[in-house]
């Protein structure tokens, strides 16, 4: 939201009254601390976390993670269910560690849905999801039943829509999404239990311990986590951004629906994201694809490129992302499409 990033700029020019930036103070100095503790404290509030679990802000981003969830839990088997290329190269990080089971993959027709019926391995140490596939367009909207403990990546679409995070022993999630900050949420007595030797800065333990501190952190991405928790408390909480996230979702995949010049990825409708929103032009209309990207751009839509992996066009409607916006949008497809 605009006004994290003002509060955020201003911290930068001079943190609380200090005179310093947030930039150079120390991690350790005592007006910092105040900083963690409340992003803590509102990320348990905000996901009604229960007792238990740890919040930690690392580095690294959800790419680390892939390979720091298999060392902390992965014993002798871990299941994957394969929705995308984050899923995939978590998967490729795990098969390190262990057995690895592919539950199942929409890979065959290029993860344009959530594969749905599957056997989790009741011997599993435990099930990787990942919940919002940003290239794809495909979410799960609701947590999963699983017999073995669940591990989540919610990097795009973590503060959504609620969770019962008892359903799983780790969420995890990168930055730049819907949270500045590489964050990571443990079952305190999940870790622990492998025998390997964990280097100790891949050990949640090592984090859990020093309260996110063992190290320097990434102190400006805390500060505007921080903002963002406030701002997303202050107007809401969690059930106001799933709430406005389905209302933005709902708009534009109506045009998309309507519009003959356009038509959605994702093969099945339950399994529209909300946080990306997936689409392409008709085959009638393919030749006019760089045309609209243009004409778009020109009148001020920015970041609508589709992955370079599957083309098209993306509309990234995280919950900083005004009503507005997203009508602004379906303007532009409105008057192209009158245009041809």
């Amino acid at each position: 939201p605009r006004e994290v990033i003002e509060k955020t700029a201003q911290a930068v020019l001079d943190f609380n009254g200090s005179g310093l930036s947030i930039m150079e103070i120390s991690h350790r100095a005592k007006d910092f601390q105040p900083v963690v503790d409340e992003a803590v404290a509102l990320f348990k509030e905000l996901l009604n976390i229960p007792e238990g679990y740890s919040v930690l802000f690392l580095g690294g981003g959800a790419s680390l993670e892939f390979c720091m969830i298999p060392f902390n839990f992965l014993e002798k088997k871990a299941a994957y269910l394969n929705t995308g290329v984050w899923a995939k190269k978590a998967m490729k990080e795990a098969k390190a560690f262990g057995e690895v089971v592919e539950v199942a993959s929409s890979a065959e027709a290029t993860y344009t849905y959530i594969p749905k019926d599957y056997t989790v391995p009741a011997d599993a140490d435990y099930f990787h999801v990942t919940t919002n596939n940003t290239i794809y367009g495909t979410e799960l909207h609701e947590d999963l039943d699983s017999p073995v403990p669940m591990i989540a990546d919610m990097s795009s679409d973590i503060f959504s829509r609620p969770i019962d995070v008892s359903k799983y022993i780790c969420i995890y999630g990168g930055a730049q999404k819907n949270l500045a900050v590489t964050f990571v949420i443990v079952k305190n007595d999940a870790v622990g239990k492998v025998s390997r030797y964990i280097p100790t800065m891949l050990n949640y333990q090592t984090h859990i311990d020093g309260g996110s501190m063992f190290n320097t952190p990434p102190v400006l991405p805390i500060y505007a986590a921080l903002q963002t928790l406030r701002w997303i408390k202050a107007n809401g909480g969690v059930a106001e951004m799933q709430k406005r996230a389905k209302e933005k979702a709902d708009m534009l995949y109506a045009e998309i629906d309507r519009n003959k010049m356009f038509r959605g990825t994702v093969t099945d409708k339950a399994d529209r994201s909300y946080m990306n929103i997936c689409f392409v032009m008709n085959d009638e209309y393919k030749d006019l694809e760089a045309d609209f990207l243009k004409f778009a751009t020109e009148k001020g839509m920015v970041g609508i490129k589709g992955h370079r992996s599957v083309g098209g066009f993306r509309a990234s409607c995280y919950n900083a992302m005004p009503k507005e916006s997203v009508q602004a949008l379906i303007d532009c497809m409105q008057e192209f499409e009158k245009l041809h």
